[in-house]
């Protein structure tokens, strides 16, 4: 365990009275996530205190720990950073989001268990937080395939390699199909996330363009196909709503110039395209198709929030 939260935690042995009236909780996004996969984290602060607490001002308010669930605590390779000073007022409640994945290795499969412990310089104490429990799990490789990012405008020289994969694993018993961006031998992941929910018999349609960004196209619904696009670094930058329309389905296809494009069905306007202002064509042909919730999307980063506590 780090000496740090050690020390810490033995200093909550004797908890002032004041934090009755202050109380912290740590949430995850999920509780399953694939080796590499972000894993998105918030911890909820509730101020009854009568006072206004200053929080934040240094990298060590707030820490964690994480340990496999009958195993050793794993070693950070960078700190966690928590810094970003703020004001919590009296019956006010703020929360503070962040992504631990970036600060650990690789988790393999396994049971882990994340601890958090809370301080207030101002009065000298410590709030040891319930500690969460989550798993890593592999998916199924589906496709895989090397590729070579483009070199920056101006420079020549031997290219990088990268790998592109896909994965189908489920997820409160569903089915999702998930991209990673990984070096060459899949040791160092630069990017695992899911691109949301596939049939089970669903064949995703993959290709790559003259960027090195994967394209990919995959059935969800009875009649109804998600389009996604990944550039090298891991992002995605592309996602559509596809329908059958007509008789016929949605597919890849290249034009004459070599781009990639959807031939066949129809687009549906949905609230999680991307970019969301890109403008649909709308051919006097196509029927008109409602918009429709999206499932689950690729985690974002979000500001810390303060709203007022009931």
């Amino acid at each position: 365990m780090n000496l740090g939260i050690r020390v810490w935690m033995g200093l909550t042995a004797t908890a002032v009275a004041a934090w009755a009236q202050v109380s912290a909780g740590l949430h995850l996004a999920q509780d399953q996530f694939l080796p590499g996969e972000s894993i998105p984290v918030s911890v909820r602060i509730t101020n009854f205190s009568g006072q206004t607490l200053k929080l934040g001002r240094d990298n060590f308010w707030l820490q964690f720990l994480l340990e496999e669930k009958h195993g050793p605590s794993l070693a950070s390779i960078s700190n966690v950073p928590v810094a970003g000073e703020f004001d919590l007022d009296n019956a006010m409640i703020a929360t503070k989001r962040l992504d631990l994945a970036p600060h650990y290795r690789s988790l393999r499969p396994g049971r882990y268990v994340l601890s958090s412990v809370l301080r207030i310089p101002d009065w000298g104490s410590f709030l040891e937080l319930n500690p969460v429990e989550f798993d890593v799990f592999s998916g199924t490789v589906v496709w895989e395939q090397l590729f070579g990012v483009p070199n920056s405008i101006g420079t020549t020289g031997q290219p990088e390699f990268r790998r592109y994969a896909l994965q189908q694993a489920f997820h409160l018993k569903q089915m999702k199909l998930y991209a990673a961006v990984t070096d060459p031998s899949g040791g160092r992941i630069h990017a695992v996330f899911p691109l949301g929910p596939m049939l089970t018999f669903s064949k995703p349609e993959k290709q790559i363009d003259r960027e090195s960004n994967l394209h990919v196209l995959w059935q969800f619904g009875a009649r109804s196909f998600y389009y996604c696009v990944i550039d090298p670094e891991g992002r995605l930058i592309a996602r559509q709503t596809h329908d059958y329309a007509g008789g016929s389905r949605p597919v890849l296809a290249t034009d004459g110039d070599g781009r990639i494009l959807i031939r066949g069905g129809v687009r549906r306007r949905a609230i999680n395209d991307l970019p969301e202002d890109q403008p649909l064509p709308a051919p006097d042909n196509q029927p008109s198709v409602p918009p429709v919730d999206p499932p689950t999307d690729v985690p974002s980063a979000r500001p810390n929030t303060v709203r007022p506590g009931s």
